[in-house]
């Protein structure tokens, strides 16, 4: 398979601890890996360091051959990558739709003169988007929401529509933080169902999540991480079985 991102020999400190040691990892086109480990393990570290929010203090991320190193969230997301939250980030007082249609890349809209000036082609992108967010939310099953509040979904809606939006922004890798966590059996199933489908549609995939179940699902490989470092890598059986992996989480 491609090689899609690469991470190279990255470090984050904060005041004297390590959240990121000489970290090195590769993704690849059309794949799902798993990031997992113990809390504290730099995991939510890795994913804001490869989407700007923190910069390392030393190592190179590359990104479809690109240096996306040193570049800011908004430039990242443009180049193809979206992520979620743990805390979600949705705006709870938009609508469900609104929410989804926010995630669209280069929407005439955005643009100064098109706020005063809405000509045809800017009505036709517009329309063509809604379209495109209704088939979102009509697919996944929550189109009856469409017009509620974000703040008024359960907490597994909402996840899922966090989910959405990232569909939405089409982007070619998604970083997942924990999507399922927290959330009933029926929706977890929902969430797994869409993440799995995703290589599909040539898109990668990298999740965190302490859903063990849900990481040997859908994981074509999974990175161990503890103490800002990479301790195992594998299939899913592989890391599992890891005596190092054993000792210091799964036992």
């Amino acid at each position: 398979m491609k090689e899609l991102l690469k991470i190279q020999n990255c470090n984050k400190h904060f005041d004297g601890i390590t959240a990121l040691d000489n970290f090195n990892c590769e993704i690849s086109k059309n794949e799902i890996l798993g990031l997992i480990g113990p809390n504290g393990a730099g995991k939510s570290t890795l994913f804001n360091v490869i989407t700007g929010f923190i910069p390392a203090d030393s190592g190179m991320i590359n990104f479809k051959n690109f240096n996306i190193s040193k570049k800011t969230p908004s430039k990242i997301n443009n180049y193809g990558i979206s992520r979620t939250f743990q805390d979600l980030r949705l705006i709870r007082q938009m609508t469900v739709l609104e929410n989804v249609l926010l995630a669209f890349k280069d929407q005439p809209g955005e643009h100064l003169e098109n706020v005063f000036f809405r000509n045809n082609k800017v009505k036709k992108i517009e329309s063509e988007n809604k379209k495109k967010a209704m088939e979102l939310l009509k697919n996944t099953g929550i189109l009856n929401k469409a017009n509620d509040l974000a703040d008024d979904l359960s907490y597994g809606q909402q996840k899922l529509l966090s989910l959405l939006c990232c569909l939405a922004s089409d982007a070619e890798l998604l970083l997942l933080d924990e999507p399922i966590a927290g959330i009933n059996p029926a929706m977890i199933e929902k969430i797994l169902s869409i993440i799995n489908e995703l290589p599909k549609q040539g898109k990668s995939v990298i999740i965190i999540e302490h859903n063990m179940d849900a990481i040997n699902k859908i994981c074509n490989r999974v990175v161990f991480m503890d103490a800002g470092k990479k301790v195992s890598e594998g299939t899913p059986a592989e890391v599992r079985n890891d005596p190092k992996v054993i000792e210091a989480y799964l036992d």
